[in-house]
């Protein structure tokens, strides 16, 4: 087969990878994404199985300023409804509706822990800050969205009068640039209470980032069809433009020098400029810079060290049931995207520290030691449950209910089961275990109607997404990130040390979601047409 040549290649087809290439098809450019799955989105995924509609990776979107300006500039209608979000401990139930639920969000707490009503009383007034902060934030269009040389009234209306605000509410959110844990250790001294508000967050997620998200509960919305729409929409666009895709395939080696690629099948294609998408220690890994300047290639060297002893962020478990019960019997429990716990005594020390203890032992676990950790754990964790018929009832079959039940899973955990032999069994048991758990409290309807179940852990994340470690988002805050991860330097997020090589994504900026993946695809897209276009 000849070598194929493009002016641009995008490797991953997630959504900073569709972002970017259908940005540089627009300007009608040679592009090619390549894609490892035979499907683009990456996370951001829907799938049938049995007549039911499932979303592989997140739950709902939130605009965050970025996801409807990046629809509108380019012309795609997405029909969306709001995701709105319920709390959940033991039986005390919340439906977040607006701002004034943070007072019922209050209200709950205070009974479930009437002894630290000081303490909780100090934490809504700290949350109620920061959703003054993130009205701010996300308060216009972002920018980079918007012509401001030809939108003058939002140019002068909206972004002059912003920047103003937005440069001091920066100044206060990296006070809170913090890990969330000791954070709000110094304000709550009941344990249960610190782990009921902080325990389904990231590990040492930052402080201001993890107590955002009642703001971000009021910002959820969903397509219709599940999120997936929003990738095949932008895939289509694509298409429109002229863009061509590779599916299936796998990039195996990188020459930055001759600006040629080489894929699992042998093919070869070279490219002016080219966007990595995808996982970042496989790019380091597989890239080489033989040609390049002495300088270059010790930048690149330096750049490959750091990142390749750093971990990605957490991984998730997800549980995927089919039951055969109308959705609205679920609907009178929550609404469609749901944090539940079942216990008020929360996790403590079982989430981090009995688990590093126990992946640490001398001649590692027996299996007994692991399910007695795992029945222990599972008890006071909390899930995040999408029902996504109740968001569009379209994605269930008429009478039946989906349900997608996740929690943060440690991968080293998953993959030292998997070197035992026994990891099919261990999902078994930890599928049993869930839907009795949830049988047992919330949904006793499991107990007799589950019809079929599956699930995806760590290791399938890794396989489907191909991110180290089955990081499902942004680099872990354990130890110093290793790129960008501060909003105002968020334009050099694409850059790399090889020249015309640029990344995109969410393991080149953290923390990161959808709305970051998509402004990072679309600032490396402008780093690229900045260099094309002609000089004057």
């Amino acid at each position: 087969m000849a070598e194929q040549e493009y002016h641009s290649i995008v490797v991953g087809g997630g959504m900073a990878g569709l972002t970017c290439a259908t940005y540089l098809a627009r300007e009608g450019l040679n592009v090619l994404l390549v894609e490892k799955n035979r499907e683009c989105g990456g996370l951001v995924n829907t799938f049938s199985h049995n007549g039911f509609q499932f979303d592989a990776g997140i739950r709902a979107l939130e605009n965050a300023g970025i996801i409807f300006p990046m629809l509108n500039e380019l012309g795609i209608e997405l029909d969306v409804v709001k995701s709105p979000v319920s709390v959940g401990v033991e039986n005390e139930i919340l439906n977040i509706a607006d701002i004034e639920s943070l007072n019922e969000y209050c209200n709950l707490l205070v009974k479930l822990y009437p002894d630290s009503k000081a303490e909780i009383d100090q934490i809504i007034r700290i949350i109620r800050k920061i959703m003054k902060h993130m009205d701010v934030l996300y308060g216009i269009e972002n920018p980079w969205f918007k012509d401001t040389a030809r939108d003058l009234n939002y140019l002068f209306r909206k972004l002059l009068p912003w920047l103003p605000k937005f440069l001091l509410t920066i100044r206060k959110i990296n006070r809170m640039n913090v890990p969330v844990e000791p954070y709000l250790q110094k304000i709550i001294k009941n344990p249960s209470l610190l782990d009921i508000i902080s325990q389904h967050f990231f590990r040492n997620t930052p402080a201001f980032f993890a107590l955002s998200y009642f703001s971000l509960y009021l910002d959820y919305f969903y397509p219709r069809g599940g999120v997936g729409r929003i990738a095949g929409e932008v895939e289509q666009k694509f298409l429109e433009y002229g863009g061509e895709i590779v599916r299936e395939t796998t990039i195996e080696k990188v020459s930055a020098f001759e600006k040629r690629l080489s894929d699992h099948n042998k093919n070869t294609y070279s490219f002016k400029n080219l966007v990595w998408a995808a996982d970042l220690k496989t790019f380091y890994r597989i890239t080489g810079t033989e040609g390049l300047s002495r300088k270059t290639r010790m930048k690149f060297e330096k750049t490959k060290s750091l990142l390749l002893e750093k971990r990605g962020g957490d991984s998730v478990f997800t549980l995927f049931i089919e039951v055969d019960e109308p959705v609205e019997s679920f609907g009178k429990i929550s609404n469609g995207h749901f944090f539940y716990s079942p216990s008020r005594k929360g996790l403590g020390d079982i989430r981090w520290g009995d688990l590093d203890r126990l992946l640490n032992k001398p001649g590692g676990p027996v299996r007994s030691d692991i399910l007695n950790w795992l029945d222990k754990f599972l008890a006071l964790n909390t899930y995040e449950i999408s029902i996504p018929a109740l968001k569009d009832q379209e994605m269930a079959p008429e009478g039946k209910t989906g349900l997608i039940i996740s929690f943060l899973a440690d991968y080293d955990l998953f993959k030292m089961i998997a070197d035992g032999g026994w990891h099919e069994e261990f999902i078994k048991e930890l599928e049993e275990r869930i839907i009795k758990l949830l049988g047992d409290s919330i949904y006793p309807v499991l107990k007799e109607k589950v019809t079929e179940h599956f699930s995806f852990s760590p290791l399938s994340y890794e396989k489907r997404v191909g991110t180290s470690g089955g990081a499902i988002t942004g680099w872990s805050f354990r130890e110093p990130v290793p790129v960008i991860n501060k909003i105002m330097a968020a334009n050099r997020a694409a850059v790399t040390p090889l020249p015309s090589i640029y990344q995109a994504g969410q393991w080149t900026y953290s923390p990161a979601g959808v709305p970051m993946s998509i402004l990072t695809g679309k600032l490396a897209a402008l780093r690229i047409l900045s260099a094309h276009k002609p000089k004057k």
